[in-house]
């Protein structure tokens, strides 16, 4: 069942096509991830969602009706652009964003030092936000966005500034919040994460959906022919093989496309014959970055890749 659905969104701010026809759904208890490069429409979908920006064209269906201003209360919103006040002091900022969402009280105040105390931010609870780091100051902000304990939390590039210690607790929250069966919707445009948070995304590129779905089908409707490969060795002797029709290079680890799944267990044999060290080689495999350049540098999409149905 979709909690929320978004239904033929366009926008156009003056000559420029910002958001394009573009349609998706949000399973309920689900990670969804809003994906694509700077600039693809994004944070224009999202501010659509929310009511921020009204539509040219579409709507935005919660749970069988059209959103209206009281989705808002039901919502913990962390936008791209991030905005305090930079004279409060950081325990003060948390209740007075918990109070704008009707919540108050000492049990709302030991839920706020509980996460400042997870985010080693205790000691700087009367410091005004002006003092912080922008980091610090980024933790606050998701603080203030699910102190409320909100059904859909949506959060616009949330790991920008954050150290890998203060990403993985992000994370963490995150699953949590997931356990409880919430709806948390989170753009980005590092594909890493996503992949390893979502269930299920919408891929964005200049303005219009490339795909939708579960990351389950996603993967295996794209890793077919596809081989992840982390090696050591020069393996540039492969463009001689007339089985192999790309190899993409990420960092520690390798992308390779054959024209037939039947050649994998030769590609294997090559690799081996030619002295290169396998460390890992996983079939019928591929990452989400690895969809998203295939996918992004098309100037046309084939119309049977816009979906791809949830499961």
């Amino acid at each position: 069942m979709y909690s929320l659905e978004v239904r033929n969104l366009s926008k156009s701010f003056g000559t420029l096509k910002a958001v394009d026809d573009v349609s998706f759904a949000v399973p309920e208890g689900s990670v969804f991830g809003l994906i694509g490069r700077n600039g693809a429409g994004k944070t224009t979908t999202i501010r659509m969602m929310m009511n921020i920006y009204l539509p040219d064209s579409g709507e935005v269906i919660l749970q069988g009706s059209k959103v209206g201003q009281d989705f808002k209360n039901q919502v913990g919103y962390l936008p791209e652009e991030r905005g305090l006040y930079k004279k409060m002091k950081v325990l003060e900022t948390i209740l007075f964003f918990a109070e704008l969402k009707g919540k108050s009280g000492k049990v709302v105040e030991k839920q706020a030092l509980s996460y400042l105390s997870k985010f080693q931010l205790t000691e700087r609870k009367n410091s005004k936000l002006e003092d912080l780091s922008k980091g610090n100051q980024q933790k606050v902000q998701f603080i203030s966005t699910i102190i409320h304990d909100p059904e859909f939390i949506i959060l616009d590039e949330p790991f920008s500034g954050l150290d890998p210690i203060n990403i993985n607790l992000l994370k963490d929250i995150i699953l949590d919040f997931k356990k409880r069966e919430k709806v948390i919707i989170f753009s980005t445009h590092l594909m890493d994460f996503a992949e390893k948070l979502c269930d299920h995304i919408a891929m964005i590129d200049k303005g219009k959906l490339i795909i939708s779905g579960s990351m389950k089908e996603l993967k295996s409707k794209f890793g077919k022919n596809n081989i992840s490969l982390t090696c050591n060795g020069d393996i540039s002797f492969l463009n001689n093989y007339s089985f192999v029709e790309k190899i993409e290079y990420f960092g520690n680890s390798i992308g390779i496309r054959v024209n037939d799944p039947g050649c994998t267990n030769e590609l294997l044999k090559v690799l081996i014959d030619n002295g290169i060290a396998v460390r890992k080689f996983d079939a019928n495999e591929i990452s989400l970055q690895e969809i998203f350049i295939e996918l992004a540098g098309r100037d046309e999409h084939d119309s049977d890749l816009k979906e791809v149905k949830y499961v």
